[in-house]
């Protein structure tokens, strides 16, 4: 199976888009100088044999003709140059096309009609009206303005039915190309539309049955827990068994504990986005020191101070606290540029990690990144602080600055 060449689809489709606009404007200069030839044609043949017309006194003379010729296909070209601005403008261009109409036979015959298709397709009918009126005006005007000669003996009446013939035309075909890419793009709406909704259908379907499986895993997980927790019970408070029972126990125990742990990472992996893949490692508090050297590198006056007593912090608090202390510095930067900030840290095993992050104004004649913050990233850290069973206290700190505060549990032993 072959794929098409992605550079031959994008010069192939340049070249049908260019061919697209390339052939109206061809259309446009045939029919303008069809319409040219056609007028000037038979002035010309009528200023020749001036004999054959009953007014032979009326014939204009050839260089009469020949001057009138040349202004008409001048206006013609300049109809043709106003052209491309109709997409911008549809009816302030074809209502100027159309009034040059007045005194050009090619801008009637070409540029007026394609000026004309274009309004028409934006549907709006003042726009329409009121293009019609002029056109038709415009040329009725050229033939009372023109030597009747070039019309032959054709009545008013059928002369004003002809100008309105030759709007109605480009119009209804404006009209039908309007309403034909007004379906279409309903069409498109609705497939799109529908598609939307099958996704979300899909991904509603989706969440429902990896809910439905966590629920079962985590009824066996809760199973399979209170068996370790039962052996275990059996280890620590009997102290009869024998050699050969003990390590049977043990063995359930770690047998257990083994397949809790290969189940809850099914329900973890249950649980994950689609596409999230393996997450790497979150970082602590160990790498704090290094988070501070990033954002002084970035340009940041930032001050840590603080210590923590020996001993790591549990996984949970000190995630919890590093991403508190990245937020808040984020934060700083964004509607602080150019403050200082300090960085606080101190707790100790069996008491609390207290954790403060605090900035002052921005530096004079510097704008913040974002003059008014939407509060989800300091919404997101009170969810985060409340998991980890801490609290957290952020807001104006009286000075011109900004505070976030928060303490999590540091569980452990003390030291005495």
């Amino acid at each position: 199976m072959t794929t098409a060449d992605p550079r031959f689809e994008y010069a192939t489709g340049t070249r049908l888009r260019a061919w697209s606009r390339v052939w109206r404007y061809l259309l446009v200069v045939l029919m303008a100088v069809f319409g040219h030839a056609m007028m000037y044609g038979s002035l010309i043949l009528v200023a020749e044999v001036g004999a054959l017309t009953v007014n032979a006194e009326d014939v204009p003379e050839m260089a009469i003709v020949l001057l009138m010729a040349g202004v008409d296909a001048l206006v013609c070209v300049l109809a043709i140059a106003l052209l491309p601005l109709r997409r911008r403008a549809p009816a302030t261009i074809a209502t100027i096309i159309a009034a040059l109409s007045s005194i050009s036979s090619a801008t009637g015959s070409g540029p007026a009609m394609l000026a004309a298709v274009s309004n028409a397709t934006h549907r709006r009918w003042g726009p329409i009206v009121i293009n019609g009126v002029v056109f038709v005006a415009a040329l009725m005007t050229f033939y009372v303005l023109f030597p009747s000669q070039a019309f032959g003996p054709t009545p008013d009446i059928l002369m004003f039915v002809g100008a309105i013939i030759t709007f109605l035309v480009p119009a209804g075909f404006g009209l039908f190309i309007g309403a034909r890419r007004a379906l279409l793009a309903s069409l498109h709406e609705r497939a799109v539309k529908a598609e939307r909704e099958r996704a979300l259908e899909v991904h509603a379907a989706q969440a429902g049955e990896r809910t439905r499986i966590a629920r079962e895993m985590h009824d066996v997980l809760a199973h399979r827990i209170s068996l370790v927790a039962m052996h275990a019970g059996g280890l620590a408070y009997r102290d009869d068994l024998s050699r050969e029972e003990t390590a049977s126990a043990a063995r359930l125990v770690q047998d257990n504990a083994r397949r809790a742990l290969a189940e809850l990472r099914q329900v973890l992996g249950v649980l994950r986005p689609d596409g999230s893949g393996v997450e790497p490692p979150q970082p602590t508090l160990e790498v704090l020191p290094a988070l501070i050297a990033e954002v002084r590198e970035a340009g940041v006056d930032v001050d840590l101070e603080g210590s923590l007593a020996e001993g790591d912090p549990p996984d949970l608090v000190s995630r919890t606290a590093f991403r508190l202390v990245q937020e808040a510095l984020t934060n700083a930067r964004k509607h602080a540029p150019g403050a200082p900030v300090r960085v606080r840290v101190d707790g100790r095993p069996g008491g609390l990690l207290a954790i403060e992050v605090t900035n002052g104004s921005a530096a004079p004649g510097v704008r913040p990144v974002v003059a008014d913050g939407s509060g989800l990233g300091l919404a997101g850290l009170a969810e985060r602080v409340d998991l980890a069973g801490g609290t957290i206290d952020y807001g104006p700190d009286g000075k011109h600055g900004f505070a976030v505060r928060a303490w999590l549990p540091w569980e452990g032993e003390t030291d005495d």
